[in-house]
């Protein structure tokens, strides 16, 4: 990818886009999960992004220096606890508590990485509306379903580190065609017995799209955003997701939001815009692919020194 690519899309219009796919096709995922099981729907959904990455976008593999396979793995392995431990997770609660939950991760990441005290104001008033989301003085509290929200959380917060770093190696979509691939391998020892018996050409039709709803297209425009945007200000960027997940809860899978909650969206949706205002990150050096590639964009010919 050329420099310049994307340069004139705010960052975090790029991972607003990416929220919502992600939401929709987790709401979607709901009847398949009933069919093949969380574990199940997320191998299949991520060998299926992987197919995809891979016909779009050759894996460069003659790039990957021996410092790269820990970020590559890892990434790898994030992802798929992400998308498995959230599938398990919106198998036992609301879809806008489970991400109010997951958040806790990239609130985390906020936090810690926040380079100055005025920007830890933000994570503070994320957290307040995640309080307010989750309503946790209401009601029975599914344990297993909120484990498997915070066990995402764990993921998801790996997964903005480390996305950041395997952006900064390989130029858009190139780090995906390696860690998608990971993602689904690891996630196989679980999925496939999982879904053994139950798998269909309906049901691979199904995950195919699901997987263009996510992993491909929000997963690239991450990629894109994080190469952009300070660890901290993505991290609380996406303290808006939980209200996101609130809505494609109400308008797909009829889960209506209490009073509670929508004050919850108001305070993370300001948390974000707060945090976006100064979230670009400059472009100091270009991604490995990038440096090698030509500029009528044929494929990759030679191996950075």
């Amino acid at each position: 990818m050329r420099r310049g690519t994307g340069a004139g899309v705010p960052p975090w219009s790029m991972a607003v886009a990416a929220m919502l796919l992600i939401q929709l096709c987790n709401a979607l995922s709901v009847g398949l999960v009933s069919e093949v099981g969380a574990a199940g729907t997320s191998w299949l959904r991520l060998s299926m992004g992987a197919l995809v990455f891979m016909l779009i976008a050759r894996p460069p593999l003659h790039l990957i220096r021996r410092a790269d396979v820990p970020a590559l793995l890892g990434l790898g392995a994030a992802t798929g606890l992400m998308t498995t431990a959230f599938l398990a997770a919106i198998d036992r609660i609301p879809l806008g508590t489970a991400v109010a939950i997951e958040f806790l991760g990239p609130l985390a990441v906020a936090a810690i990485r926040s380079g100055s005290r005025s920007m830890l104001a933000w994570p503070g008033l994320a957290l307040a509306g995640v309080v307010l989301l989750t309503e946790p003085w209401q009601g029975a509290i599914d344990l297993a379903g909120i484990g498997f929200a915070a066990l995402a959380g764990l993921g998801w917060g790996v997964y903005i580190l480390l996305t950041q770093r395997v952006g900064d190696r390989f130029s858009g979509i190139s780090g995906l065609s390696i860690t998608i691939p990971i993602a689904a391998v690891m996630t196989a020892f679980i999925g496939v017995p999982e879904a053994s018996g139950s798998i269909d050409g309906r049901v691979l039709l199904i995950a195919l799209g699901l997987a263009l709803l996510a992993p491909v297209l929000p997963f690239g425009l991450e990629m894109l955003a994080l190469r952009r945007m300070s660890h901290s200000a993505f991290g609380t960027l996406m303290a808006v997701e939980p209200a996101l997940g609130v809505l494609i809860g109400l308008l797909v899978l009829l889960q209506t939001p209490s009073p509670y909650q929508i004050a919850g969206i108001v305070l993370v949706v300001l948390a974000g815009a707060g945090a976006q205002r100064h979230g670009t990150r400059p472009l100091d050096s270009e991604p490995a692919d990038a440096q090698t590639r030509p500029e009528d964009k044929r494929p990759l010919l030679e191996e950075t020194p």
